[in-house]
């Protein structure tokens, strides 16, 4: 089996960091009501798993624990993508091109994710 692309894992550490500090900077954005708490704490939590989990996989003991983190980052970026199309839906924050944004690169890192994922398994 051919392998897919090439992921370079220092831009992927750098990417999953930007992405998690431009998901902060959206949090601050948020409504300080109950919905914009939770929303922020869920989003918060999942988007910046990602990059943490990701680096994680970069410095695993084994095949096996790479494998559990690199698994992890891609449900937290997945999830991540669930949330950020609540926020849109909902339109608890109005700048769609923002969210629109942030979906996009959340789910370009899913599926950067997905190909380090499978790469290892050739």
């Amino acid at each position: 089996m051919e392998k897919e692309e090439f992921v370079n894992k220092n831009d992927m550490i750098e990417r999953t960091k930007k992405f998690a500090i431009e998901i902060i900077k959206l949090i601050n954005e948020f409504p300080k009501t109950t919905i914009g708490i939770v929303f922020g704490q869920q989003l918060l939590k999942s988007a910046t798993s990602v990059g943490a989990n990701y680096r994680s996989a970069c410095r695993a003991q084994s095949y096996s624990h790479f494998i559990s983190k690199i698994s992890i980052a891609e449900e937290e970026a997945d999830e991540t993508i669930y949330w950020l199309e609540l926020l849109k839906s909902s339109e608890i924050i109005k700048d769609g091109v923002k969210l629109e944004n942030l979906i996009k690169e959340a789910k370009e890192l899913t599926a950067n994710i997905n190909i380090c994922q499978k790469n290892s398994e050739t």
